[in-house]
């Protein structure tokens, strides 16, 4: 090989080996998750799918365990992958929680916004004020508790154990009456959805505004598969923050907690992803 051909040829396999990215096309889809993982909305809605799932995986393996246990096939019940999914479902529900440390300002933000700009109907508007206050209730709450739980607070501002539970549960209390209200915020939000709809009908014969038409048609459609979508991310909540506001809780187990929480977390990370998701386009 003559010399002068080398340096092109080592030129060559650095572009292959190190700019092996360049053969790889872009992607929306990538684009969008990174654009919505980057939020703190965002990953703390995966980390929430992540985190109850584990609760759901866990008494699988921990019954696979058991039963290959009595067929000899292991030395142990004990499953080790039950235990890291333990581990890890901890550590996810710990950080949420920790995250949510300045949760509170979003909600004051929210009921300025409530206020200057409000929803179309007083019975909206009210309860979304009723939600507001409900969240003013539940985050400090909850710092408080999470503080005292993590033995973070002066020990003359800490409760005792018996009381920091009794906060726990208030402050639950005061989620579940967000969720409550939310079931008839969504049923307001569907007679304002079929109003819509009714008026779209009456005006998709018109030959003017024929794209204006096609818009709305198209808004209507993503607001009905919204108001399902948070119906479902309710489904999941409203047995959730019950269980937790009762002393003895609701479930007996930790199974039903991580089916209730892996449909919510699953509608609430789908909602996100579409309101992330850049406008469609009109075909």
């Amino acid at each position: 090989m003559p010399l002068s051909s080398r340096p092109f040829t080592l030129a060559k396999l650095n572009d292959i080996i190190l700019g092996a990215f360049a053969n790889v096309p872009e992607s929306q889809t990538l684009d969008h998750a990174v654009r919505y993982l980057s939020t703190w909305s965002g990953s703390d809605k995966l980390f929430m799918v992540v985190q109850y799932f584990a609760k759901l995986i866990i008494p699988i393996l921990e019954l696979r365990a058991r039963l290959q246990f009595r067929a000899g096939l292991r030395p142990t019940p004990k499953s080790v992958g039950a235990e890291k999914w333990s581990n890890l479902g901890s550590i996810l529900g710990d950080s949420r929680t920790l995250w949510r440390t300045w949760g509170l300002l979003p909600i004051i933000q929210w009921l300025i916004a409530l206020e200057r700009s409000p929803p179309p109907t007083k019975y909206l508007h009210n309860i979304e004020r009723l939600q507001g206050l409900s969240m003013l209730i539940y985050y400090p709450l909850e710092h408080i508790y999470y503080f005292a739980a993590h033995s973070l607070l002066p020990p003359r501002f800490s409760p005792s154990s018996a009381l920091n539970n009794k906060i726990a549960i208030w402050s639950c209390r005061a989620w579940a009456v967000y969720v409550a209200l939310q079931f008839l915020h969504l049923k307001e939000d569907w007679k304002l959805y079929k109003l819509r709809e009714r008026a779209l009908r009456r005006n998709s014969g018109k030959s003017n505004g024929a794209d204006e038409v096609l818009t709305e048609k198209m808004e209507v459609e993503q607001r009905k598969r919204a108001i399902w979508n948070e119906f479902w991310v309710n489904v999941g909540y409203l047995p959730l923050t019950v269980h937790w506001s009762l002393e003895k809780g609701l479930f007996p187990n930790e199974t039903w907690v991580g089916l209730f929480g892996t449909i919510a977390a699953i509608n609430s990370f789908q909602g996100g992803w579409a309101v992330t998701a850049p406008p469609l386009s009109k075909t």
